[in-house]
């Protein structure tokens, strides 16, 4: 056992300080486990989000000694002995207390998006035929959690609040599920242009880094979005092409 310093955010959206806790940690203990021992110990009022503990509900992040992170999935002996650990909420949403934040603006924004649109099936049973690359090319994107880490890692959301016209990677990941889908036949390439603002994102790649369930975010699923923009709005022979053919014979 050894007494560890936590400096835990205490607070509402009004205000909040910094408090300094004081607990014995062991081996094999997680952020989590010691945010538990200290609310146990007489902090009773702090107020902290979690479900599962198992790194699979989202519901438990928090910025860790400034990085966003799951606290059920940080283990303490990944710090230096003896050293303080800040914990502090997410930035990049309203505070609500402590190291709780407001996160319903993401399931608002999923709400906007463009529903899986399937084409007719390709047999009298209402089955499809599918190629596997295909199908297995949009699983990764599945494993998300919607912890909103990534959300929260991102400058545009983070420092720049554009939360009015910028998804975020969640959605972009959100996106790249629905539009590589063998199935789908939705067009959403002018949402992600305009109302969904892909064109701030400059590919830092710090939504891949801080992703617990390891998706390739920014190569798998941002980037081959805005190379379908490109190709779409910005290629000069496409263009040409959509201006001198009339949409009726293109289709």
């Amino acid at each position: 056992m050894a007494k560890t310093t936590f400096k835990i955010w205490r607070g509402n959206k009004e205000q909040g300080e910094f408090k300094d806790y004081q607990t014995d940690v062991s081996e094999g203990m997680v952020v989590l486990d010691a945010v538990h021992q200290i609310q146990a110990e007489g902090a009773s009022d702090l107020a902290v989000r979690w479900n599962c503990k198992a790194g699979k509900c989202g519901s438990c992040s928090a910025e860790i000694n400034g990085k966003p992170r799951l606290m059920c999935m940080t283990r303490l002996n990944d710090f230096e002995p003896g050293s303080e650990i800040t914990i502090e909420p997410m930035r990049a949403f309203p505070i609500m207390k402590d190291l709780v934040t407001d996160v319903s603006w993401n399931f608002r924004v999923k709400q906007k998006i463009k529903p899986f649109k399937p084409r007719k099936p390709d047999f009298p049973d209402g089955s499809w035929q599918m190629q596997q690359q295909d199908v297995e090319r949009v699983q990764e994107f599945r494993k998300c959690i919607e912890c909103f880490l990534c959300q929260d890692v991102c400058h545009v959301l983070r420092d720049h609040h554009k939360h009015d016209s910028f998804i975020g990677p969640r959605y972009f990941v959100y996106n790249a599920a629905l539009e590589m889908h063998p199935l789908d036949t939705e067009d959403r390439l002018a949402d992600l242009k305009q109302a969904q603002g892909i064109g701030y994102c400059n590919i830092t790649k710090c939504c891949t880094k801080v992703c617990p369930e390891h998706i390739t975010i920014t190569d798998n699923a941002i980037i081959p979005l805005k190379e379908r923009v490109v190709d779409r709005f910005y290629d000069p022979l496409k263009r040409l092409f959509n201006i001198f053919i009339p949409k009726k014979q293109q289709e």
